[in-house]
């Protein structure tokens, strides 16, 4: 009190300097944060939202259908489709944490988001980017039992070990989501902050914090470490011991076949994690937000938008569960049930009536009774 007394700027000083740190302290009071998006530029957020609605909505139907397809076939109850349909669940929650809240700000023009908001967006982001990169090593271990081991792989491969694996996967997941938040709880912010990305991305709230990040980012950096880093290393070894199986089939179309199927999935991989470690591994140097954003955008939407396409466009099996499921969806429909009635009550004794055919009988006539069965098929 007495230097406070003789010195009356120093005085001011410390008052300054402690309502500043009270404001940074308290986030219950003033806990609104401003998300700047993909790019400032008004005359580019039509573009951007028209964009990024048409990859959402990709990414949410073709996920959706293998997971329909999936369930509805029962040639398709096997590891890999399993993990698979677990893969499209996870990717369409992936995409579902940022997306739509992107959406929401360019339709209102606004950029605010929560501290609430901003903490439980990147909770799910983490849960669900960690379940990605232990799903997709898992389903390089399945890959690598198939090839490797392919007598004992029914044995190994059973559903009670499917099913521990993706247990599995989520715990290690909500734990080291749930590390990560609360790490981050206990970070100071000042009261107006400007987010540089379309979304509350982790290693861009450690950079914009107040208060001292070093446990924060051991926790970051330990973490792809040992999750994306680890993951990424098992699926080299895995896919190391493929190559060199498949170097050992005598047969050409065999080998061609084997090698295509996991250079897509490898390609996928390698998309995800070259993308979504640089975000994180960059931090170290000085990097652009423009180039910060693009990498986040090619991790969390076009690998999930691409994953359906790459691994349904070249498999027959997929292929015919997905004719099944059409099938389905337009029999147990109103044409479906149109039909049943109008070849049921006799009015429709061929198949030209039913399609308005013209007389040239260009289209081949089938019994009623072949129709009916057709039908009834389930």
């Amino acid at each position: 009190m007495m230097l406070l007394c003789e010195n009356k700027s120093c005085y001011f000083l410390f008052f300054y300097s402690h309502h500043q740190y009270m404001a940074i302290r308290n986030l219950t009071g003033v806990s609104q944060f401003l998300l700047l998006g993909v790019s400032e530029e008004l005359k580019l957020q039509h573009f951007i939202f028209g964009l990024f609605l048409s990859m959402y909505l990709i990414t949410v139907f073709g996920n959706l259908l293998i997971i329909l397809a999936v369930s509805s076939d029962s040639h398709l109850h096997t590891p890999m489709y399993f993990f698979l349909s677990n893969l499209s669940f996870v990717d369409i929650c992936f995409t579902s944490t940022t997306i739509p809240k992107m959406l929401w700000n360019i339709q209102t023009q606004s950029k605010v988001i929560t501290y609430e908001g901003c903490i439980t967006q990147m909770y799910f982001f983490t849960l669900f980017a960690g379940l990605d990169i232990l799903l997709l090593t898992v389903m390089a271990y399945d890959c690598f039992m198939a090839i490797c081991h392919p007598l004992h792989y029914m044995v190994i491969m059973n559903p009670q070990l499917c099913e521990l694996l993706v247990l599995v996967s989520w715990v290690i997941s909500v734990l080291h989501s749930l590390l990560e938040s609360l790490s981050l709880l206990r970070l100071s912010f000042c009261t107006f902050l400007e987010i540089p990305h379309f979304f509350c991305e982790l290693n861009q709230m450690i950079q914009l914090a107040s208060s001292d990040t070093f446990l924060n980012n051991v926790v970051m950096y330990s973490g792809a470490v040992f999750l994306a880093g680890g993951s990424f290393t098992c699926i080299l070894h895995s896919y190391s011991r493929i190559v060199s199986s498949i170097g050992r089939i005598s047969s050409s179309q065999g080998k061609y076949k084997a090698f295509s199927t996991c250079a897509s999935h490898l390609s996928v991989v390698s998309l995800f994690y070259c993308t979504g470690l640089g975000v994180y591994l960059s931090s170290a140097g000085t990097h652009s937000f423009h180039s910060s954003a693009t990498a986040s955008v090619m991790y969390t939407v076009v690998t999930s938008m691409l994953n359906p396409f790459i691994y349904s466009l070249r498999n027959k099996d997929l292929k015919k569960g997905l004719k099944k499921l059409f099938r389905k969806i337009i029999i147990k429909g109103p044409i479906g049930i149109g039909l049943k009635k109008c070849l049921a009550a006799q009015s429709c004794p061929t198949l030209c009536d039913l399609l308005d055919c013209n007389p040239s009988g260009s289209v081949h006539r089938i019994s009623q009774a072949s129709i009916l069965e057709w039908v009834a098929m389930p």
